[in-house]
C-alpha cells in the first residue's frame, strides 16, 4: 500500500471526491477511487468518506492506494544486481530511477515485477498482493541495498526485526557544503504546506541520524549516515536541517548548486546492511558498490573514502 495527500484548489470546490481523484491521477478510473473509499482508504480531513461527498476549498485529502482484486501484478524480466539469495530472502543492488512497488502511476516496471519474474512463486508465498516480498522501501532514486524475502514466515519475521531497530542501515551521501559529526534528533511529520514533503516540526514522530564525515574539501561532503529510526526522507530532510542538503536532491537540495552540476537525483546510497537471518539467525552483512555517478564525483573533487 502506499500514501498520498493533497489539497484541493478552489476551482475543485464543490465537486464530488471520486471526480476529483480520477481528474487528479489521470492514470486510474473513476470507478477504482470509488473502490478506494468504500474500502476507506480514501479520508477527506482524516475522516472516512462516501463517494458523493462533495469537498471544499483547503480540504485535505489522503489517499491510501491498493490493488482491486482485478490488478493482476506482471512478472517482467528486469535486471537485478543480487549481493545474495537463498530460499527466504534475497538482498539486491537497486539502481537509481527504480521504483521499489507499484502505486498509482507505475503499477509496472518495478522492483516487485522485476522480484515476480525472478522468484516464480513469490505471489503465493505472501499475502501482500501489491507488495509482495518487500519488508522495508527506498526512494526511486536512491541506490542500494534492499532486502526482499520469499516467504510468510520470512516477511513476518523482518517485519519485526525493522520494527524493533533490529536491522543496521548504514547510508552515504553526497552533501552540498560541510557536515559536522553529528547525532541529529529531530522530529519528523507530513510538511503543513506541501503534503509530498516531509518536514521537522515539534508534533512529528522521533527521528534520529547518526553522521560522520568521511571527507569534504569545503564545498562538497562525503557522509556516512546511519538513521536510528525510519521515517520518510529522514537523511534528506535531515541534511537539509543542517544546511547541508544532498547533491541532486530536487525536492530538498540546492537548486542552483544542482543545475550547475547537471545532477538531479539524489546521491544517497544504501551502502551497508547488518541483520541476523530471519530463519537460521546467522548474521548477515552487506555491502553495495558506489555506482559510478557518485563515484565520478568523488574523484572529481578528490573525496575519497
Amino acid at each position: 500500500m502506499s500514501e498520498d495527500f493533497i489539497i484541493i484548489h478552489p476551482e475543485e470546490d464543490g465537486f464530488r471526491i471520486d471526480k476529483v481523484l480520477a481528474l487528479r491521477y489521470g492514470e486510474r478510473s473513476r470507478t477504482y477511487f470509488q473502490y478506494l473509499i468504500g474500502e476507506k482508504k480514501v479520508l477527506l480531513n482524516d475522516k472516512a468518506v462516501k463517494k458523493k461527498t462533495l469537498v471544499k476549498e483547503g480540504d485535505e485529502i489522503s489517499i491510501f492506494f491498493i490493488a482491486t482484486p482485478e490488478i493482476s501484478l506482471e512478472a517482467e524480466n528486469i535486471p537485478l544486481d543480487i549481493l545474495y539469495e537463498d530460499e527466504h530472502i534475497i538482498v539486491i543492488n537497486k539502481p537509481a530511477n527504480l521504483v521499489v512497488h507499484p502505486a498509482a502511476g507505475n503499477w509496472k516496471s518495478t522492483l516487485v515485477n522485476g522480484l515476480i519474474y525472478h522468484c516464480k512463486n513469490l505471489k503465493s508465498q505472501i499475502t501482500d498482493n501489491i507488495r509482495p516480498g518487500i519488508v522495508h522501501r527506498l526512494d526511486k532514486d536512491t541506490t542500494g541495498i534492499i532486502i526482499a524475502v520469499k516467504t510468510e514466515l520470512a516477511h513476518q519475521k523482518m517485519i519485526e526485526m525493522f520494527s524493533q531497530r533490529k536491522v543496521e542501515k548504514t547510508y552515504l551521501a553526497l552533501c552540498v557544503g560541510k557536515v559536522k559529526d553529528t547525532t541529529l534528533s529531530a522530529p519528523i511529520a507530513r510538511h503543513p504546506v506541501n503534503r509530498k514533503q516531509m518536514a521537522i516540526l515539534e508534533t512529528g514522530k522521533e527521528a534520529i541520524t547518526q553522521f560522520k564525515t568521511l571527507a569534504t574539501d569545503g564545498n562538497f561532503s562525503l557522509v556516512l549516515a546511519k538513521p536510528t529510526t525510519g521515517r520518510t526522507h529522514q537523511i534528506r530532510v535531515h541534511l537539509k536541517h543542517l544546511f547541508s542538503p544532498i547533491l541532486g536532491d530536487i525536492v530538498y537540495g540546492n537548486k542552483k548548486i544542482n543545475d550547475k552540476h547537471k545532477i538531479f537525483s539524489q546521491q544517497l546510497h544504501a551502502y551497508q546492511i547488518k541483520f541476523l537471518h530471519p530463519i537460521t539467525l546467522e548474521k548477515m552483512h552487506f555491502q553495495a558498490p558506489i555506482p559510478e555517478k557518485m563515484q565520478i564525483f568523488l574523484e572529481k573533487f578528490e573525496l575519497n573514502m
